[in-house]
């Protein structure tokens, strides 16, 4: 665990995010569960956990945890036992978070390059269950975090606060427990992301000069094609809520790598004039900024979406000029 910062620029940010993520994440599974942004039954299943997921990572993490311990450091959460419920929602949020990223990318590569499987595979019912399973499994693999945290001190019978057992950092079993907590989250999503639109990419490029060639030879001219149009709708949706995945978590990324390599510990207090934490705060402040932006994702690329975000913000202004008129 770092520690996270709590200066005025970081008070102001982090109250930016919740100010700005809560409701944005609410109006965006609203209206992708309305079911009117043209989007397959599958895509906006994925996108509605998506967004519930990015909400549940700004009330733990950014709320419950980093504007908590700023505003009110005295409360609950500041026990042991809301201390570490804490730390482990957050966690839990976050991996639900990325891998359901995953999940929708290989979602749209099967969509889109497989041409047998995506009959099977790209279907409501699946997309529900790869849901379920993602969530079940993120909810085991950060079950032993609750077991190397104790209080920082005791009052009153009172246990204040979360620091890592001793025996944490001797054992090799939580040793490696450590290590795989960086590498499933962002290493592996990050690569596999990666290289699934890569994959994607290239077999889009391929399929649109094939149909490209056909239309020509058939019609002698190049009308527009409405299956390639609605690919293109698809892929320019997935591209862009990947690229925001890999470009807000780079420098975490780059931040462990030079852990990994250096041999160099995280930077363990807050000094805004250390290297070391300054490239740290700033990759979890990055991530969770992702948290954030789909719904101006959605808005961007997403015509259909743009048209009811219009209206859910034109429609409380209307409801109150008619109140007065």
């Amino acid at each position: 665990m770092h520690a996270p910062g709590n200066g005025p620029v970081f008070a102001i940010y982090y109250t930016i995010l919740a100010v700005f993520g809560v409701p944005a994440n609410l109006v965006t599974i609203v209206i992708l569960s309305k079911g009117k942004c043209g989007l397959s039954k599958c895509i906006t299943l994925y996108l509605v956990f998506m967004a519930v997921a990015d909400f549940l990572v700004i009330v733990t993490v950014v709320i419950l945890s980093r504007l908590r311990a700023i505003y009110f450091p005295a409360s609950f959460f500041s026990t042991t036992p809301g201390c570490t419920l804490i730390l482990v929602l957050s966690w839990v949020s976050k991996d639900t978070s990325v891998w359901l990223t995953v999940a929708f990318a290989f979602d749209r590569f099967t969509a889109i390059c497989g041409l047998k499987l995506r009959l099977r595979y790209c279907t409501e019912k699946t997309a529900a269950v790869v849901i379920g399973i993602v969530f079940m499994l993120v909810c085991f693999k950060n079950i032993p975090s609750f077991f190397p945290l104790e209080p920082m001190y005791v009052t009153d019978n009172v246990p204040w606060y979360c620091v890592i057992k001793s025996s944490y950092y001797t054992s090799v079993a939580w040793r490696i427990y450590d290590w795989q907590r960086p590498v499933l989250n962002p290493c592996v999503p990050f690569l596999l992301i990666l290289l699934l639109n890569m994959l994607t990419v290239r077999h889009i490029l391929a399929a649109s000069r094939a149909r490209r060639r056909l239309r020509c030879q058939s019609n002698g001219e190049n009308k527009c094609d409405p299956e390639m149009e609605s690919r293109r709708k698809s892929i320019v949706l997935l591209m862009v809520i990947s690229g925001c995945f890999i470009l807000l978590r780079l420098i975490y990324l780059v931040n462990f790598l030079r852990v990994q390599i250096t041999g160099n510990t995280y930077a363990s207090g807050v000094n805004s004039n250390d290297p070391k934490f300054i490239l740290q705060e700033s990759g979890h402040m990055l991530e969770l900024l992702g948290s954030c932006i789909n719904s101006c994702v959605y808005a961007a690329t997403q015509t259909r979406f743009r048209g009811q975000l219009t209206f859910a913000v034109k429609y409380p202004i209307n409801l109150i000029k008619k109140m007065f008129n």
